[in-house]
């Protein structure tokens, strides 16, 4: 299993709205980075991912689980998708600024490459993450 982070604004589609939609989950669509696109290609069924607020947020809420595997994008069928579901909400999110004052993350893409929308997370910075939750 690997581990990912995926960004979106609540605004536009939050933890909430992710949480409604079940089990049916939802596709992650929209994604124009090429590395972001990438990512994607590399996730597999079970793979795990932060559900990441931006905007005013900033702030870690959640965590789904891919449960289709990346397909043509239905907005624009030159990119990727991939469907994710609800898997737990955090009981404590976890928030940028506190991931930026722990050194222990200081090589956590989220910290490093701020602006990437879909972002791979190691397996130590998974678990210690998830310890902090």
């Amino acid at each position: 299993m690997a581990y990912w982070l995926l960004k979106s604004e609540p605004d536009s589609f939050s933890w909430a709205d992710q949480v409604a939609r079940g089990t049916q989950g939802e596709p992650w669509t929209g994604v124009r980075n090429h590395q972001a696109k990438n990512f994607l290609k590399q996730m597999t069924l079970g793979d795990r991912a932060f559900f990441y607020h931006t905007g005013d947020e900033k702030q870690i809420v959640g965590v789904v689980e891919v449960i289709r595997e990346a397909y043509p994008d239905p907005t624009d069928l030159a990119w990727f998708a991939v469907d994710v579901a609800a898997h737990q909400a955090l009981s404590q999110p976890i928030t940028l600024a506190r991931i930026k004052a722990d050194p222990v993350l200081c090589d956590l893409a989220l910290v490093k490459s701020p602006r990437l929308s879909v972002q791979p997370v190691s397996d130590a910075h998974w678990h210690y993450l998830m310890g902090q939750a």
